[in-house]
């Protein structure tokens, strides 16, 4: 009898001793618009960014690095979002500063089709290269909601990665440098 009463307390001692918190030394990482925050009172112009196409090695969780034909991938720097929706967010607010329109905003976010103009980006590189440079390279367009076809604008924009501070710290820097370079040369053609 004694037994029994002994087997639950050792279980519950047990079960506690295997439940201690573990140390997650994960980092999350996430984009952010570099382009200064004005007021947003222009309606116009308005449009919608698609999310991205990007080279499927970026399209994970963990940061990536790409060198010599390998993939390094990072267990402890990952990204707060998907990468592919933190382009596209950085994308409309820069768009949006830049233009001080309210109606630039990711495609998820609209609930009607209350924008003219559909900005669709194919990114085939975001990473940096062997000389240390963020290269954002791809291109764009803007489609009329009304239909026609756009012409697509090629883009390759090379960031400096800063050298004194941490290497993925500056990475993601570069990252939104780059982001704002690539709203700065879009909104010159609105």
């Amino acid at each position: 009898m004694k037994i029994f009463l002994f087997l639950p307390g050792l279980l519950m001692f047990t079960s506690c001793a295997m439940l201690t918190p573990v140390n997650d030394a994960a980092v999350h990482h996430v984009l952010d618009p570099l382009v200064p925050d004005r007021a947003l009172t222009a309606l116009n112009p308005s449009m919608a960014i698609s999310r991205p196409s990007i080279p499927g090695f970026l399209d994970c969780q963990q940061l990536v690095t790409h060198a010599g034909g390998q993939l390094t991938i990072s267990s402890l720097d990952l990204w707060g979002e998907p990468l592919d929706a933190a382009i596209s967010r950085v994308t409309a607010s820069n768009l949006s500063r830049l233009t001080g329109s309210s109606n630039i905003q990711p495609v998820e976010n609209f609930v009607t089709l209350d924008y003219r103009m559909l900005l669709e980006l194919r990114i085939s590189q975001f990473e940096p290269d062997a000389s240390h440079q963020m290269v954002l390279e791809g291109t764009w367009k803007l489609q009329p909601v009304t239909g026609g076809q756009a012409r697509s604008h090629f883009f390759r924009i090379s960031e400096s990665i800063a050298p004194g501070l941490p290497p993925v710290t500056a990475r993601v820097e570069a990252m939104n440098q780059s982001l704002e370079k690539l709203a700065r040369q879009i909104a010159e053609q609105l």
